[in-house]
């Protein structure tokens, strides 16, 4: 039987180290050069139902009193596999959850490099972030104090999911033909930031990033798309499993063009929320509008996406302020279950001597020729970061994706920092984190995002 390690203690016992595990992979020089990039492509798709099944805890929102007992939307993993050659390919894999574990994620990194033998470049996760999904443990377990038979189920679904994960890797991997990508631009207007009794009318980003994927025929059998918006309109039908907007738009998608497979890779969306936000009817009318302007693209000119493939991945090490043991003492009988719950965990890592000064952030990125960017980022960050990096790189047709891979707690800029507020500073908490992250963040995410983009060919 696998042990399970909590994140708390797994973030704690990993080295320290300053920009580490490092890879790149890039086509041969010289390859390919009888036909057109475009039509040098492979792709393969595949998708597998990871709804849970009920009862089962949900995440997302810490004032939840039961579990969940229905199922309003089906939940789905994707996997679509692009490859140049066999040694140049990039596997992403989409999910209608909150967020995936460094333990998932690990578990099928290891498994997936020894079966293709790719590098950690070479597969890039990304989650909706629905909050109407079942808890993936541990992370945000600080909201919950399971029983024996509700860990027994959530951790036995996070196992089941990791297996699940693995097998849509399998199917897309065994299914490749040839294909050619597209890609476009298009708008929707219903993410607004959140901040705003701190922050009025701070800033948003409306784009909708699209690639086409179309088959020999010139049949579309896949889109992927992006917005930055937190997947949390459901807010009175809490109890019921969805995908929130982000499963609406892919449904509406798939319905309008019969035989694609629909994903939505989520972007910088940590301080953005839907408006309106009350129960499934806005989160259907959100994704309407969002598949509405996918549609929109589709019907449109798009330019074409060709090798070669470029992938980079980096690990930066983010430094959270110092926090005195007198702060977790004070909280430990605090009437806030949820603080004096953060508080149990950091006592316990200083009585034992573990240090937890630092978090391990990984980065991404993925370039297709001159064509296109995908800049992946972990965790929930905030919209500034794309709106500040599609700038630096303003020539490029630029994504800046978060919550990919592992999804661990905010990631605020400076600015955000000094205003305080949910996002810098009481997030925290949930996550179960010792406290603030340091000034420097955004410098460190900056530049390793400077250095990823610059190895992978991309110029200011």
């Amino acid at each position: 039987m696998l042990k399970l390690i909590t994140r708390h203690s797994l973030n704690l016992l990993l080295p320290v180290a300053i920009f580490c595990n490092i890879s790149f992979a890039f086509a041969r020089p010289g390859e390919h050069t009888s036909v057109k990039k475009e039509d040098n492509l492979k792709v393969g798709i595949a998708r597998i139902d990871i709804t849970p099944t009920l009862p089962i805890w949900l995440t997302g929102y810490a004032n939840r009193k039961q579990p969940g007992d229905a199922v309003a939307q089906k939940l789905s993993a994707k996997a679509i596999v692009i490859e140049e050659s066999p040694t140049s390919k990039i596997i992403i894999v989409t999910v209608d959850l909150l967020g995936l574990s460094h333990e998932i994620v690990e578990d099928v990194r290891k498994i997936t490099a020894t079966k293709y033998s790719i590098d950690r470049s070479q597969l890039l996760f990304n989650s909706s972030h629905t909050h109407s999904g079942p808890m993936i443990w541990p992370n945000l377990d600080v909201i919950y104090d399971f029983d024996f038979a509700s860990q027994q189920k959530v951790s036995s679904y996070t196992q089941q999911l990791t297996k699940n994960l693995v097998a849509v890797i399998d199917d897309a991997m065994n299914h490749m033909s040839k294909a050619t990508l597209y890609s476009g631009h298009g708008e929707a207007g219903f993410a607004i930031n959140r901040r705003g009794a701190i922050h009025p009318n701070g800033p948003t980003d409306h784009d909708v990033p699209v690639i086409k994927v179309a088959d020999a025929d010139g049949k579309i059998v896949a889109v992927l798309f992006g917005y930055a918006c937190h997947n949390t309109t459901v807010v009175e039908e809490a109890n019921a499993i969805n995908g929130d907007y982000a499963g609406y738009a892919q449904e509406e998608i798939e319905k309008n063009n019969p035989g694609v497979t629909a994903f939505f890779l989520m972007g910088c969306a940590g301080d953005q929320n839907p408006e309106p936000r009350v129960n499934l009817k806005d989160a259907a009318a959100h994704g309407k509008e969002l598949a509405t302007a996918v549609q929109k693209v589709l019907s449109a000119n798009m330019q074409p996406v060709r090798a070669p493939i470029k992938t980079g991945y980096d690990v930066a090490v983010l430094h959270f302020r110092l926090q005195d043991v007198s702060v977790y003492q004070k909280e430990i009988v605090d009437t806030n279950i949820y603080r004096q719950r953060r508080a149990k965990l950091m006592l316990e890592a200083y009585n034992k001597g573990w240090a937890n000064s630092t978090l391990n952030y990984p980065m991404q990125v993925v370039r297709f020729g001159n064509d296109f960017t995908l800049l992946a980022l972990a965790d929930e960050v905030v919209v500034d970061y794309s709106l500040d990096l599609k700038k630096i790189f303003k020539d490029e047709n630029l994504y800046v994706a978060g919550y990919c891979n592992e999804v661990q707690c905010y990631i605020p800029n400076k600015r955000i920092l000094k205003e305080g507020g949910y996002e810098a500073d009481d997030s925290m908490i949930y996550y179960a984190f010792p406290g603030p992250f340091s000034d420097d963040v955004e410098d460190i995410v900056k530049a390793t995002a400077m250095k990823l983009m610059k190895n992978a060919g991309a110029v200011k």
